[in-house]
């Protein structure tokens, strides 16, 4: 044997010998960072805890299950909000659009953002506690890519991701403790919205609208993301709803899409889900009302049935997406008390309905905006009496107020106990036209079969809005207007008697008298906001916490409406932030 090559083994046969018996230094493990103490004593949050949240939580994107966006904190009120100021600044490190709302449980706030992306962050100094990022096929299909928020239950936090993967995360330590397929992205299903946490279960689901799927809502098991059961939004031959439906294969691509997360009933154990337009956009080529689409869905969170539902405008042609749920609000009429549904539509109409133990039933509807397409609506069901001429078809062109961006968007509306009012983020004057083509389906391609335009009212001098409606009432109480710019702010209210709101294309932040719409206070942040406003305490100290970061829907808002409003504001800049405010 060559010596040279017999030296070789019998050094490699010492060194084996010496690494079996322990005494070569080997490669140091990695060393761990200690957790910090905030995590180690991370509270779990349970059922109990959901439905009544103390007061200093934000536990879930809304904060409570009823969908008020309301805060009961009130050391921040009129008298000391001038003194508002940053507490601390976080830079997210993504663009795009920021639409989710800060989760704060004990200190601890989880933020999700674009880029597939939830990060831990302790409220009280802006410190990040860990950062989890999803791997993520370049080809993923999502032509609105941003994420609403997470939510919480046990000690887990759960995140729908672009690619229609829900993903539980590890809340101590943001490490991935299972991950489940929703739907499959490259067919045009992905996923925007935050997790609904109820009944012991994680429901979610999809967006898509515009390429063609079929709406879904689906239920997981937190321990091990086995899914529970599924409900279709667009019913299959022989089900509730599909004699509303032309025969054929096209409920198979139907749309009625849910990317908004649901308000929940824990006394009924129903959720409350928005849906979408249906699939193409033109009502012409899928005759009949198209169930469940632009409807509100009461979906009993044991079993996934169905139990009741609202169809706002039957055979959507005007792409008035109803995704955003009613809040759950008892009101007043007629000397009695109404177990209420409120919801503030995209086709410009406010409803006022009744939750029961299943069907939803019709109260009163009217008319927030701007609306020539509904000449009247029946008193009993609410079905509205279309204007023909204000249809849009394949083929036929039809111009109609409020546009298809709708009197308002899927930005959420807030309620304030205090002043019986709800704070609708609205755009009024915005008109637009649609005209329809035939339009035939490949998977995860657009299926719109639609070309849109937008234009003003005549004589309208703004569009962006912030109004306050009185519930028991039903009749409008203020309104703030916006000289140059749409509105796309979600909404907070608060116990110290403040409502507050981003959603401008000046950047600002805003805060305005509750009860009587005065602008009280504005900060200009580093790019539009579009997110979720919270409110939340540490040590005794209330916080305000809002998401910055303009996206490709902002910007492409701002792009129409800069040729509409001559003289408008410059482009905004996207960069991601978490702004927390407190009182100095």
């Amino acid at each position: 044997m060559d010596r040279v090559l017999f030296a070789l083994m019998r050094t490699l046969l010492v060194a084996g010998i010496l690494v079996v018996m322990g005494l070569t230094q080997q490669p140091a493990p990695p060393v761990q960072a200690p957790m910090p103490e905030i995590l180690k004593n991370y509270s779990a949050v349970t059922e109990e805890r959901l439905r009544t949240p103390a007061d200093g939580d934000w536990l879930m994107i809304r904060r409570s299950y009823d969908g008020w966006g309301y805060s009961p904190l009130d050391q921040i009120t009129p008298a000391n909000i001038s003194r508002l100021q940053p507490a601390w600044v976080f830079a997210t490190g993504v663009s795009s659009g920021h639409e989710a709302a800060p989760v704060v449980n004990n200190g601890v706030m989880f933020v999700s953002t674009p880029s597939h992306r939830v990060v831990a962050i302790d409220a009280r100094t802006g410190t990040i506690l860990w950062r989890y990022i999803k791997e993520v096929d370049e080809t993923v299909v999502a032509p609105h890519p941003t994420s609403r928020g997470v939510a919480l239950y046990g000690d887990k936090v759960f995140f729908a991701a672009n690619d229609a993967v829900l993903v539980a995360l590890n809340a101590r330590t943001g490490e991935q403790v299972w991950t489940a397929k929703v739907a499959e992205n490259k067919n045009g299903y992905y996923m925007t919205l935050a997790p609904l946490v109820a009944g012991g279960k994680v429901m979610v689901g999809a967006s898509g609208g515009e390429l063609g799927v079929r709406g879904f809502v689906a239920a997981y098991d937190p321990d091990n993301g086995r899914e529970l059961w599924r409900t279709y939004t667009v019913p299959a031959p022989g089900q509730p709803g599909s004699e509303t439906w032309p025969k054929g294969d096209q409920w198979k691509n139907g749309g009625a899409p849910v990317w908004v997360t649901g308000n929940y009933d824990p006394q009924a154990n129903i959720a409350y889900w928005g849906t979408g337009n249906g699939g193409p956009w033109m009502g012409d080529q899928r005759p009949g009302d198209n169930l469940y689409a632009t409807s509100t869905v009461a979906i009993d969170v044991a079993t996934g049935r169905i139990k009741g539902h609202h169809q706002y405008h039957p055979n959507d042609s005007w792409d008035w997406d109803e995704v955003s749920p009613p809040i759950l609000v008892d009101y007043q009429r007629q000397g009695r008390t109404i177990k209420g549904l409120i919801d503030v539509a995209r086709d410009g109409y406010l409803w006022f309905l009744e939750r029961t133990d299943g069907p939803i039933n019709f109260v009163e509807g009217k008319p927030y905006v701007k609306q020539n397409v509904f000449r009247s609506l029946d008193p009993k069901t609410g079905r509205p009496d279309v204007d023909p001429a204000r249809k849009p078809g394949t083929g036929k062109s039809a111009d109609f107020c409020p546009s298809h961006w709708g009197g308002k968007n899927w930005p959420p509306i807030a309620f304030s106990p205090k002043t019986r009012m709800i704070y609708i983020p609205a755009n009024e004057n915005l008109c637009g036209t649609l005209i329809g083509r035939p339009a035939s389906y490949t998977p995860g391609s657009s299926y719109t079969g639609a070309t849109s335009t937008l234009y003003l009212a005549e004589g309208a001098d703004h569009i962006g809005e912030v109004q306050a409606w009185h519930v028991d009432t039903g009749q409008r109480v203020w309104t703030h207007t916006y000289g140059r710019s749409a509105n796309w702010g979600p909404m907070l209210a608060t116990g110290g008697g403040l409502v507050f709101s981003g959603g401008t294309n000046d950047r600002k932040f805003h805060a305005f008298d509750a009860a009587t719409g005065k602008l009280v206070w504005e900060f200009p942040t580093n790019s539009g906001i579009t997110g979720q406003p919270a409110s939340f305490m540490i040590d005794g100290k209330q916080y305000i916490a809002v998401l910055s970061g303009w996206g490709v829907d902002a910007r492409a808002m701002q792009a129409r409406l800069n040729r509409l409003l001559p003289g408008n504001y410059p482009e905004v800049p996207e960069g991601g932030a978490v702004w927390v405010f407190a009182v100095k």
